[in-house]
């Protein structure tokens, strides 16, 4: 799939996922960590970076886009003059 191809609804399902996992478990101890949620499979991943999770997912044979959650803050990424929501995906990362 190409990086282009993401749709609104690929964050929809991406968030749908995540809220779900959050209802079941306790992240209280990932706080800080970053999450990359892919909308297709549903598979999660935790690490330290948006790069970290990357390479752990290229290292299972997954290829597909993620969607980036920071646990613990309303946004992932902040500078001085605006706020990304957490509607990271490895398109703005590429």
């Amino acid at each position: 799939m190409a990086l282009t191809n993401w749709k609104e609804a690929d964050s929809a399902k991406a968030k749908e996922i995540w809220t779900e996992y959050c209802r079941q478990h306790d992240l209280s101890s990932r706080t800080g960590q970053t999450a990359g949620i892919d909308p297709y499979s549903g598979r999660l991943w935790f690490g330290e970076s948006i790069r970290d999770i990357v390479s752990q997912r290229d290292a299972e044979g997954f290829n597909s886009p993620l969607f980036f959650e920071r646990i613990g803050s309303e946004a992932y990424f902040h500078n001085l003059t605006r706020s990304r929501s957490s509607r990271t995906t490895t398109a703005d990362y590429k």
